[in-house]
């Protein structure tokens, strides 16, 4: 059976009582329950009981001025927070419609029995404990204060004493009820003081010069604290000089990865007198933490043995206990316990003033620990990035190979390395222009500094634009916010441009500038900065052929034509080709844990005799997929080579002579024979004669019979 008598509007006297599974609410001519105020809606809400469990639910209709629940001295909202709906509790009153001078209406029903037969909700007379609450005191003046607020009006939207009340029930990390342990019923408070009245209590603290002495003594230790740990001991200290009954104190801490329902982890114990961790485990009280927590307030519970004793305070022998949230704005940050477990008797009203003065100056001493910690956490995973970047940016880069190209290459390098020359590295694709690049950064004195790689070819004009140079928030659609370019990003460093010659047309005035004054600036600003930066370009096209065309600026092309370099392609150092195939045999072995014995003699003549089109980057993916399918232990033989490869006709094609007596076609032959010697040989006559097995007399009529320089 619900009862439902409306105390303040319109209809007020008005009664209703229904034992059916739903109870509508509102202003609506069909409600069950008939509000005819204003503020009112329609289908303001509705009761339900759930005849499984006896269990009573207010839900809000999404109503226009909204809904909460009055409960002691605590209204919780009946919002988005709590998904609309609350239990309720025989007592409890709706506060509907206007905040300022809301329906009330009081909610009486048969609740819920315990195995016991009691009533878990009914709050018993405790002997001795009528004078705990003094008329006139903080305490009182604040419970008659906030049930005056409640009564006439002076709630608005959940907030109670200015301060907004927590959105949701709060787990507690603790053991879940068992078999053989009931749930725990609430704890038996004594007095509440909301974080709204903690001004009240300072300011009693404060005018006394003796308590305002000791809370200064004790709190300054707390101010400095910096690490979690010494927060605690801190908070400890402080506790056990001012509250002279506590003898045991406990930390609940709120566990942010829990997301949505927040969770209160006990993180440490302390013990009056004692030194390091409790001999046994301390549990936490989670009614009086519960209460806390939904009430946002802090909390005297009465002495255990005259209350019945709830399952933790009997299973921790507690006497009175106080619950003081620490909390930074709306959020809970956890729950700081105190307990008297020496002696008879309770906490003092001033005992629960010092403790809530005690918990504001800890609660941004945790919540500053916390920041702290987050920022040493991000300053150490910083300098391991680093770290990484660094030796990863200086790792030994060097182009494999001992033919006489690629050490007229290292020659090259070697004089230019130092310089603030621009070089320009030519060469096809797959050839190795971006590891020379970065040989010239890591040979430099610019090793200790960022190296930045982009290909111009990657991006469209706006967004290389904004990649390279930067851009201002709000430059365009999609600029949220100020973003550096890579040239700043570079400063004092190398940067490296690959496929220059693709970048559009448009772009390459600022690249100029850059080259020429050291200049960049970024989309949507009118500011210039000045760079120190090092620009390695290169290209795979010819840049001449794309100045003449009109796709390349020829001021441009003459500013970075200061030091070209070529790499040569891999069919011209043929030679090379075992050293990088046996090196990436082994790096790709090693990385896909594929032991592999060699190359065959077949098949590394098959390798050399390719052309290569794609060059180093061909060779290392044809070596890759060699060892991907190859047996563990075994050699590569021809037969594994990819058809391309082993095909002798690839051969034959290059040097298929036209058609044509046979005296014309065997000097063709003979003499692209010739030619691949000399180019074997670094045009050296007389070690191509010998390995042709001629002498170098006849060597040269050759020559000149086929008019070959």
């Amino acid at each position: 059976m619900i009862r439902l008598e409306v105390e303040q509007g319109e209809a007020r006297g008005r009664t209703l009582e229904r034992d059916t599974p739903e109870i509508t609410v509102g202003r609506a001519p069909n409600s069950d329950l008939l509000l005819p105020d204003w503020h009112v809606s329609g289908a303001h809400g509705v009761l339900r009981l759930d005849p499984a469990d006896g269990t009573v639910h207010f839900r809000d209709n999404r109503s226009t001025n909204g809904s909460r629940v009055s409960r002691g001295t605590a209204v919780l909202p009946v919002d988005s927070s709590c998904l609309f709906e609350r239990e309720l509790v025989p007592g409890d009153k709706l506060i509907l419609g206007d905040p300022h001078h809301p329906v009330v209406v009081r909610v009486g029903f048969t609740p819920r029995r315990t195995a016991t037969g009691t009533d878990p909700y009914s709050m018993p007379t405790v002997p001795g404990l009528a004078d705990t609450v003094q008329p006139g005191s903080p305490a009182a003046a604040s419970i008659r204060s906030t049930a005056q607020a409640i009564v006439s009006g002076g709630v608005s939207g959940g907030v109670s004493g200015g301060v907004a009340l927590p959105p949701s029930p709060v787990l507690v990390s603790s053991p879940e009820p068992t078999a053989t342990q009931p749930p725990e019923p609430e704890a038996r408070v004594v007095a509440i003081r909301t974080v709204a009245t903690v001004g009240q209590a300072r300011e009693a603290i404060e005018s006394d010069p003796l308590s305002l002495k000791a809370l200064l003594t004790s709190l300054r230790a707390l101010s400095s604290a910096l690490e979690m740990d010494e927060v605690l001991d801190a908070v400890a200290t402080a506790v056990f000089d001012l509250v002279g009954r506590a003898t045991h104190l406990t930390v609940a801490l709120k566990d942010e990865s829990t997301g949505d329902k927040p969770t209160y982890v006990p993180v440490t114990t302390r013990i009056r007198g004692a030194t390091g961790a409790p001999s046994e485990a301390v549990p936490i009280t989670r009614s009086v933490v519960r209460k806390v927590v939904e009430q946002r307030a802090a909390v005297l519970a009465a002495d255990a043995r005259e209350v019945g004793e709830t399952a933790s305070i009997l299973g921790a022998k507690i006497l009175s206990t106080m619950g003081v949230p620490l909390w930074k704005g709306d959020d809970i940050l956890g729950v700081l316990q105190v307990d008297n477990r020496a002696s008879a008797g309770i906490f003092k009203e001033r005992d629960l003033d010092l403790l809530m003065v005690v918990a504001q100056q800890a609660s941004m001493a945790v919540a500053n620990a916390r920041l702290y910690s987050r920022v040493k956490l991000a300053e150490a995973n910083t300098k391991t990035e680093n770290s990484f970047l660094r030796q990863r940016t200086q790792k030994k880069v060097d182009l494999i190979g001992e033919s006489a190209p690629i050490k007229a290459l290292h020659e090259k390098l070697a004089k230019v390395v130092d310089t603030r020359v621009t070089v320009l590295i030519e060469g096809e694709t797959g050839t190795g222009k971006e590891l020379v690049a970065s040989m010239i950064h890591n040979l430099s004195r610019r090793r200790d500094r960022l190296f930045i790689a982009q290909n111009c070819a990657a991006l469209p004009e706006t967004l290389l634009e904004s990649e390279l140079f930067g851009h201002k928030k709000g430059a365009f659609t999609d600029a949220t916010a100020d973003k550096k370019g890579l040239f700043e990003l570079a400063h004092e460093g190398t940067i490296f441009l690959d496929e220059l010659g693709e970048m559009p047309l448009a772009l390459q005035p600022k690249i100029l500038r850059v080259l020429q004054l050291g200049e960049v600036r970024p989309l949507g600003s009118g500011v210039t900065r000045t760079v120190d930066v090092r620009i390695v370009a290169a290209t795979n096209r010819n840049l001449e052929a794309e100045v003449a065309a009109g796709r390349f600026r020829q001021d441009l092309y003459y500013r970075l034509q200061v030091f070209p370099i070529r790499v040569p392609p891999l069919r011209e150092r043929r030679e090379d080709i075992p050293l990088l195939a046996n090196h990436f045999l082994k790096r790709c072995a090693h990385e896909l844990g594929r032991p592999v014995l060699g190359f065959s003699q077949q098949a590394m003549e098959l390798l050399m005799s390719y052309e290569w089109q794609g060059n180093v980057r061909e060779l290392e993916n044809e070596v890759q997929r060699l060892v991907i399918q190859s047996e563990p232990n075994s050699y590569l033989m021809p037969e594994h080579l990819s058809p391309r490869i082993r095909n002798i006709e690839g051969l034959l094609d290059r040097i298929r002579p036209p058609r044509g007596t046979l005296k014309d076609m065997m000097e063709h032959i003979e003499k692209w024979l010739l030619i691949e010697a000399l180019r074997e040989h670094g045009n050296n006559k007389s070690a191509t004669a010998k390995t042709l097995g001629i002498t170098r007399e006849g060597l040269h009529k050759k020559l000149k019979g086929y008019g070959i320089s």
